[in-house]
């Protein structure tokens, strides 16, 4: 297979590009700055140009807070720039897997299957659901939507590394973390496989996140209890970290589809991503 990434320079990207190329195939990288995926034309002539099998569309604003405030351009870039990868998919005849996040959903239920009813609660969840229902009015028949959460990963600032880094400060004694926020922790080496693997089922929209769920609490304490940092971790609540954006309580992504990927359990993917990075 040859296959195009976009956004192959990010955590994720990175991570698909060297799966790939360890499973055979040839891939192919785009990212700023030599492709802006607002700019139509030259997202056709670009996916166009590399002749893929596949389009694994990965480039997105993921500044959370920031789209909060700048709403209009984060949709620019997740919504009509998601469009213009599928229209270049579709006209090159390549198959599309463009990858989402939990932030489509309120929060407020939970665990959501794929077919659940999405409501953002912020202007990210917003322009991310408008590049889904983008790429699929642009080319439902060959688009397929991975949502996922909570990334971490080698190649990246992530939570897992920020924690240990704090942790591991001899003059801190423990962190607050908040407790009242429930996902899904996803190895972007665990993710990488699954959105593959996403070629082999029909068009439509998938979830792609590690196996069970945890707060945030809970992910950095099993994080400090493999890595050996001796810190506590106290519970605190998203009121007490006050962010601009709002966040989900309950964001836990489910799997219906039948013969879908599905992700190991988040604690044995952060034991083997804490043994890699040590």
């Amino acid at each position: 297979m040859r296959a195009l990434v976009i956004g192959h320079r990010g955590m994720l990207g990175t991570d698909l590009m060297q799966h790939l190329a360890a499973g055979g195939h040839e891939a192919v990288g785009l990212d700023l700055p030599e492709l802006d995926i607002t700019d139509r034309r030259r997202v056709i002539r670009a996916v166009s140009e590399a002749a893929p099998d596949a389009v694994f569309h990965l480039a997105a604003w993921t500044d959370v807070d920031g789209a909060e405030e700048n709403e209009e351009q984060a949709l620019l870039v997740n919504g009509e720039g998601t469009r213009n990868v599928a229209i270049g998919a579709r006209e090159a005849g390549a198959a599309l897997v463009a990858v989402s996040t939990d932030y489509v959903f309120p929060g407020t239920g939970g665990p959501y299957a794929e077919d659940d009813a999405t409501d953002p609660l912020q202007a990210y969840g917003r322009t991310k659901l408008a590049g889904e229902r983008l790429a699929e009015l642009e080319y439902p028949e060959g688009t397929r939507i991975g949502r996922t959460a909570w990334l971490y990963g080698a190649h990246g600032r992530n939570f897992v590394d920020t924690m240990i880094g704090l942790g591991s400060d001899p003059a801190r004694d423990h962190v607050d973390v908040v407790a009242d926020q429930v996902g899904c922790p996803t190895w972007t080496r665990d993710l990488c496989p699954a959105l593959v693997d996403l070629l082999d089922q029909p068009a439509g929209t998938y979830h792609v996140a590690g196996g069970g769920s945890t707060t945030w609490a809970g992910l950095a304490r099993e994080a400090y209890r493999l890595a050996g940092v001796e810190c506590e971790v106290r519970d605190t609540t998203t009121e007490a970290f006050a962010r601009p954006a709002p966040r989900p309580a309950v964001s836990v992504l489910e799997v219906t589809h039948e013969g879908a990927p599905r992700l190991r359990a988040w604690e044995d993917a952060l034991a083997d991503y804490i043994r890699e990075r040590s």
